[in-house]
C-alpha cells in the first residue's frame, strides 16, 4: 500500500516562502507521476503542480512563475518550492501518484496534508 507523509508547512507572512516535502513509501517513486494539491476550508481539492517519472513539470495557473515541484527519486520525495506566497494560497496541501487521462488522476489514498497559512 502506498502512503504519503507530507510535510513542510506552517506559517508565513504574504510574499514568503516555504517548502513542502511527501515522502512516498510502499512504492518506488521513479516509476510514477506525481502531483501536488491543495484544498482550502469550503472549497474542492484543487491540483497545483505535476511532475512526470520523467521530470516534465506542470503548474496550474494562478502558481505558475512562484512554485517549483522536484522529485528525489533516491529519497523517494516530491517537493513544492512556493515563492511570493498570497493569502489565497493558504490550504492543506497534499500529494499523490497520478495518471494522465488526460487531466491528473490521483491514484491513491490521500495522506494528513500539510497545513499552509498565510498571514500576517
Amino acid at each position: 500500500q502506498v502512503q504519503f507523509v507530507e510535510s513542510g508547512g506552517g506559517l508565513v507572512q504574504p510574499g514568503g516562502s516555504l517548502r513542502l516535502s511527501c515522502a512516498v513509501s510502499g512504492s518506488y517513486l521513479s516509476f510514477y507521476h506525481m502531483a501536488w494539491y491543495r484544498q482550502a476550508p469550503g472549497k474542492q481539492r484543487e491540483l497545483v503542480a505535476t511532475i512526470t517519472s520523467d521530470g516534465d513539470t506542470n503548474y496550474e495557473y494562478d502558481v505558475k512563475g512562484r512554485f517549483t515541484v522536484s522529485r528525489d527519486n533516491l529519497k523517494n520525495t516530491v517537493y513544492l518550492q512556493m515563492n511570493s506566497l498570497k493569502p489565497e494560497d493558504a490550504a492543506l496541501y497534499y500529494c499523490n501518484r497520478v495518471r494522465f487521462s488526460p487531466g491528473a488522476l490521483p491514484l491513491d489514498s490521500w495522506g494528513q496534508g500539510t497545513q499552509v497559512t498565510v498571514s500576517l
